[in-house]
């Protein structure tokens, strides 16, 4: 991904942490730039789900609460949000006083709408001692134990294929090994993907071997998921497809992006490495 805007992220640059709130510290990024190079279904759904882990506001007497959040960003909004600005922006919160965790939603849901250019939902929940979060592997058959060899590290949708005579088949495919890289700091995202789908069954050593040649390529995460949808969705032509990716955590947050054929409930459970 090459767009000149983004040399104007706090992305691998220094700052300094906000000490009062400031919406103006999140930086939007156009999903159009990325999307142009796509051949993108003429319907496809879904969302940017983000789970924040550092988020902390006071009390009215001035005592600290901390909480866990959940961000939904819609696939159709015209942008999205740099990850390091989303940070600071919510670091912004740290040294204001609020009533209660509605009042801190209302704010940040206006901001991040405001934002992306669309509604965004956030679930905020203050932690508790009593708070089970739940945390499994993605479902479906992983393909990562095949005994293959891989040469290819830049993306390489001309591996994707379906057997020879493939019959039709619903099935959910999972692996590990997806690697992509900050298009900015060059830092690793590392991650897992599921590939859910019906049509004529997709060879799952070319899939894997497709999805390892994204290892050395640079987008954010929810631009490798939309690559690997399109590719997808081109090279095998299902009847269905759901593409769903879990990052790990960097900086207090971890993106979960998702892109369907159809609407669909991806779960929210998180994978051990998250």
């Amino acid at each position: 991904m090459h767009d000149s805007t983004l040399a104007q992220t706090p992305l691998g640059q220094e700052v300094s942490y906000p000490d009062a709130y400031n919406p103006a510290l999140l930086f939007p990024i156009e999903r159009a730039t990325n999307r142009a190079a796509l051949a993108i279904p003429a319907n496809w759904h879904g969302a940017d789900i983000w789970n924040a882990y550092e988020v902390s506001w006071l009390t009215p007497k001035g005592k600290p609460v901390v909480a866990l959040a959940r961000f939904t960003f819609p696939h159709d909004s015209p942008r999205l949000v740099e990850s390091k600005s989303f940070k600071l922006y919510l670091n912004s919160f740290s040294e204001e006083r609020f009533d209660h965790a509605d009042a801190v939603s209302q704010v940040m849901r206006r901001d991040l709408s405001q934002a992306a250019g669309a509604g965004v939902r956030v679930d905020i929940t203050p932690l508790d001692p009593k708070l089970g979060l739940q945390c499994g592997a993605l479902d479906g058959i992983s393909i990562d134990d095949a005994d293959i060899h891989i040469s290819t590290y830049e993306p390489a949708p001309g591996l994707l294929r379906c057997l020879p005579d493939a019959p039709v088949v619903s099935e959910t495919l999972v692996s590990d090994l997806l690697k992509s890289n900050c298009p900015v700091t060059g830092q690793p995202d590392w991650g897992s993907v599921q590939v859910r789908y019906t049509g004529p069954q997709i060879d799952r050593h070319a899939l894997l071997r497709y999805i390892v040649s994204l290892r050395r390529h640079t987008e954010f995460h929810e631009h490798c998921v939309e690559k690997m949808y399109c590719d997808i969705w081109q090279a095998c032509q299902p009847h269905s497809l759901l593409v769903y990716a879990r990052y790990t955590r960097r900086g207090g947050l971890d993106i979960n992006p998702w892109r369907s054929s159809a609407p669909a409930d991806v779960g929210q459970a998180r994978t051990p490495r998250q």
